[in-house]
């Protein structure tokens, strides 16, 4: 399932192509210190993984356009059998050669020598100018001894930002892509549908967040693509909630937000389901409102329409949905004016997904025209309604109740795959799997 070695290359080109003439500098992650001498697990810089489906760190892809060439040289750490004592095995300079299809790789070593001849003739560097300081200011200082140097003829001048460039090629997945996030979804499916199955009264939240990442850690997932949510009753009307540590009581509705990481690729799913087994009357009313507006969403994708589109619909139907609940009062037209809906459902209708769970992908062009759903991209769904149980002007049987339902769609050539469609959703096939 692994990616080959061919697409990297065919990004890197591509990725080349798309400027005229210059250098492009994309280091990979660093290990981030979480107290004193323990750092936090590593996790690669999603650009240059996207690039090379590189896992280590200290290491760098350099790719250079010319009139002539295209050239990418990597640098990676050599071989040291003292520091892999410590932190594991390296790649080292002679297998990346064997292992990469690219013009050098050099030890990272090399660097600093090695980087001023590739600047030389370059007006252009494309490197990330928001997120990684030290690295940007040390290639800043090599192009200033370059401008100094008097047998330099031509020495960059102009500093652009990489990451637009990149970010816009990972909106559309190829099918190796897809199937690496079909795999994410399945493990994700299992820990969901296990998390159903064990739930119940007088269990904390985070029993039922230790069975989820128990399943995905089992199932091949190097983690959790993002921080798992396990929301109990009040709790779910908490978007982020991630303490997961209070006790579950009979009749509370249980949201869980959680999606694993398979090969750098994310799910992410949310489902909302009874700690007692069954939803009470209030509880499946606003439940399947809320899972009649997001089928109605999810129907609505194809090429060429717009997000916005989705994000006005859902607002449209979940608004016409609380009234018939009487939850809202008033018309329509002028409750959507006021944003009355917004207190009740305050953020997106999704977003774009793949090595990030929130891909950070572009979703306006360079003219700042919003971008049309093309074959290939990915996205999540996940309309819900949040009731605090202080909301004294909602009818009482519905205070302290946070509903999400989310899942991951793939834009295809006439309309739509949901690739989560398998995990269960609907009221019967939630209680029964209870």
């Amino acid at each position: 399932m692994k990616i080959k070695e061919k697409e990297y290359q065919k990004r890197r080109k591509k990725l080349l192509k798309s400027i005229n003439e210059g250098v492009m500098l994309v280091p990979s992650a660093s290990h981030q210190t979480r107290s004193n001498d323990t750092e936090y697990p590593f996790r690669q810089n999603s650009n240059f993984y996207y690039l090379t489906g590189f896992k280590e760190d200290n290491a760098i892809l350099l790719l250079k356009r010319t009139k002539k060439s295209l050239k990418s040289v990597l640098f990676v750490q050599s071989k040291d059998r003292d520091l892999e004592l410590w932190t594991g095995e390296r790649l080292g300079v002679k297998a990346a050669k064997k292992r990469f299809n690219v013009n050098k790789v050099y030890d990272v070593k090399q660097f600093d020598n090695r980087v001023k001849k590739l600047l030389k003739n370059s007006k252009n560097v494309h490197i990330d100018l928001f997120n990684n300081s030290s690295f940007l200011k040390k290639v800043q200082n090599t192009c200033k001894t370059l401008d100094s140097d008097r047998s330099v003829k031509i020495s960059p001048q102009n500093f652009l930002h990489v990451n637009t460039k990149i970010e816009k090629m990972r909106l559309i997945k190829s099918d190796s892509e897809i199937k690496t996030i079909k795999e994410a979804i399945r493990i994700t499916k299992i820990a969901h549908e296990n998390a159903m199955k064990m739930v119940h009264p007088n269990q904390f939240e985070y029993e039922v967040q230790s069975s989820i990442e128990h399943t995905f850690k089992s199932n091949g997932a190097y983690s959790d693509a993002y921080t798992t949510i396990v929301a109990g009753g009040n709790r779910a009307n908490t978007l982020h909630y991630i303490k997961n540590s209070h006790l579950l009581k009979q009749g509370d509705l249980l949201l869980v937000d959680a999606g694993c990481e398979f090969e750098m690729y994310a799910s992410d799913i949310t489902r909302t389901f009874p700690v007692s087994r069954k939803f009470s009357k209030p509880q499946k009313k606003l439940y399947n409102m809320i899972l009649k507006v997001q089928r109605n969403i999810i129907n609505a994708i194809e090429p060429g329409i717009k997000r916005s589109y989705l994000q006005r619909m859902c607002e449209e139907q979940l608004c016409q949905g609380l009234i018939d609940l009487k939850i809202l009062k008033g018309k329509k037209k002028k409750l959507m004016k006021s944003n009355a809906h917004k207190k009740y459902f305050p953020h997106g209708v999704g977003h774009w997904m793949g090595i990030d769970v929130h891909d950070e992908c572009p979703y306006s062009d360079e003219h700042g025209k919003e971008l049309l759903f093309k074959k290939g991209m990915v996205l999540t769904i996940e309309p819900g309604i949040y009731i605090d149980k202080e909301s004294k002007n909602v009818p009482a049987k519905y205070r302290g109740i946070g509903i999400r339902i989310e899942d991951n769609i793939l834009v295809t050539k006439r309309g739509f795959k949901n690739l989560s469609k398998k995990i269960a959703k609907t009221v019967k096939e939630i209680e029964q799997l209870s």
